[in-house]
């Protein structure tokens, strides 16, 4: 932890985003994300990196300001045109959120990179972090999950575009009215699901919340098409690498497959909120919520291993 006074979380935390206090007492939370093209339509990956950058802000139950622009453009490789319309899927997200993007950076490099610097507020009371989960917390996640296996088979060219919708649907989808419901209720811990997948983000949880968690993959919504490609080989790098970690902090059940283990460690870009929220509220939270969030799974007393998985 950083030893000037202000800082209330930075990055020796597993927290979503920076946590300040100004000296008038106010908070802001600060957090930076971008990455390569995950989809071939410029202006749908300027969208869906922009809603991966905000994701943060909403994960700690704050309200987003502002942004800048972080780009990196092969200028003399690529039209401009590809770079304007990249920004403007960025810009017309941010609007969709309520934020101007001020300004930016960027750089001649020799693939396109893009994303946000995001800038927001909050309620220092309400400020949501990850290491608050009880035990008889009921687990949600707000969107399907798949996104890795299927931006792997669209980089492959083995993805439909009945496939692919959905999938860039999601992904652009803002997690704004997730975070706007569970301001509601008093959610216990709430993290965004991205790079480490569903079980990576939940043993963050548990290790600093010191308790465990049962997930039950028949309750996994799961994006059309994600169990067909997986099926085929279509397996990301980073959700191998992510399962090789997590099989060191997890029980899973001899009834699972290889392939239903990686799903549960796939790594997602633009993923829904992971939030721990007691029972009667969780049951609140969804009925008011609505779309395709559900319990994937119930926080319980500390184990050995944090996290259990069945089907």
């Amino acid at each position: 932890m950083s030893t000037n006074n202000s800082v209330m979380t930075d990055y020796t935390s597993t927290d979503d985003a920076a946590v300040v206090r100004l000296s008038d007492g106010k908070i802001i939370l600060q957090t930076v994300d971008f990455f390569t093209p995950i989809v071939d339509d410029p202006y749908t990956f300027g969208q869906i990196s922009a809603a991966n950058s905000l994701s943060d802000i909403y994960a700690m139950g704050g309200r987003p300001l502002f942004a800048l622009n972080i780009v990196g453009f092969p200028i003399q490789k690529l039209p401009n045109e590809i770079l304007s319309e990249i920004m403007q899927g960025g810009a017309d997200k941010a609007a969709e959120a309520g934020i101007p993007i001020v300004g930016g950076h960027s750089i001649d490099d020799n693939e396109p990179k893009y994303g946000l610097v995001v800038t927001g507020e909050a309620i220092e009371k309400n400020i949501w972090t990850n290491s608050g989960a009880k035990e008889g917390d009921q687990i949600i996640l707000t969107k399907p999950i798949g996104t890795g296996i299927i931006s792997t088979a669209i980089k492959k060219e083995k993805a439909s575009s009945k496939i692919i919708s959905p999938a860039v649907e999601t992904m652009k989808t803002l997690n704004k009215k997730a975070s706007e419901v569970a301001q509601k209720f008093t959610p216990n811990a709430v993290t965004d699901i991205t790079g480490f997948g569903l079980v990576g983000h939940l043993i963050e949880i548990c290790k600093s919340s010191k308790v465990s968690a049962k997930i039950y993959f028949n309750q996994i919504d799961l994006l059309p098409g994600t169990l067909d490609l997986i099926e085929e080989g279509i397996m990301p790098g980073g959700s191998k690498r992510n399962l090789e970690h997590a099989e060191k902090f997890t029980n899973f059940s001899s009834e699972l497959s290889y392939n239903e283990k990686l799903i549960t460690c796939d790594a997602q870009t633009s993923g829904g909120l992971l939030i721990t929220l007691p029972p009667k509220d969780a049951k609140a939270f969804l009925n008011d919520f609505g779309n395709k969030a559900n319990v994937v799974g119930e926080i319980i007393s500390e184990k050995d291993k944090p996290i259990m998985v069945s089907l």
